[in-house]
């Protein structure tokens, strides 16, 4: 199956070299391009694309906005948007993932890493970049919510504990299973469980939760 991207950027050699990249990986298909964040959100309306992906800062409405009237708590059909952003703008991340991405990539990431984050969020496996997740939500997360952390439904089990800290370290469920060795199915159950005990919607609230409560050390 194919899955069909909208890239969104104001940069026009950015937009260009991202459309080229993804168009050249196998099952990808880029079916959109916008130069800001409004023409991106009438575009992936329109198109209802598998994959968004958008950087944070754009004219007309920024990535975090685009990002909010897609995929934000109140949209009923979320899209799943990997937001990209340079080293230098860290500080928007936090936000961007509050207002619903699935994802983030830094720009200087590779082929590999794109593709991968695509596939990731078009299969609802969200892929953060280890460097966002290590450093930027630790670093931001005590900037985010006013109020306390929600608390879970039922106490985490050890094992839930230890595929928390994988999520929260930006791995993928392989990554987790081979590392706890235990089956990918298994995993998933795991992951499953965690969505349901933190009334979390996607893995991205799961890792925000894990640095709001601590359980993963700032960085």
């Amino acid at each position: 199956m194919t899955i069909r991207v909208l890239v969104a950027d104001d940069q026009e050699i950015v937009r260009t070299g991202l459309t080229m990249l993804l168009d050249t990986q196998p099952n990808i298909e880029v079916v959109g391009e916008a130069a800001d964040g409004r023409r991106a959100v009438e575009l992936a309306l329109r198109l209802r694309p598998d994959v968004c992906l958008f950087d944070i800062r754009m004219p007309v409405m920024d990535g975090i906005e685009a990002t909010r009237r897609l995929a934000g708590p109140a949209v009923d059909d979320p899209l799943a948007i990997v937001l990209i952003t340079t080293f230098d703008l860290d500080e928007y991340v936090y936000a961007a993932l509050r207002a619903g991405a699935k994802g983030f990539l830094l720009k200087d990431a590779g082929p590999a890493m794109l593709a991968q984050a695509v596939h990731a969020a078009a299969s609802g496996e969200a892929l953060i970049a280890p460097r966002v997740t290590a450093r930027l939500l630790a670093a931001f997360a005590d900037h985010g919510p006013t109020t306390r952390p929600v608390q879970p439904i039922e106490p985490l089990t050890a094992r839930e504990e230890q595929v928390l800290a994988g999520v929260a370290a930006g791995r993928t469920n392989t990554e987790i299973a081979d590392e706890l060795y235990i089956a990918l199915s298994t995993v998933k159950t795991h992951i499953a469980s965690l969505l349901n005990k933190l009334n979390a919607r996607n893995r991205v609230e799961i890792v925000i939760w894990a640095y709001e409560t601590g359980r993963v050390p700032h960085a």
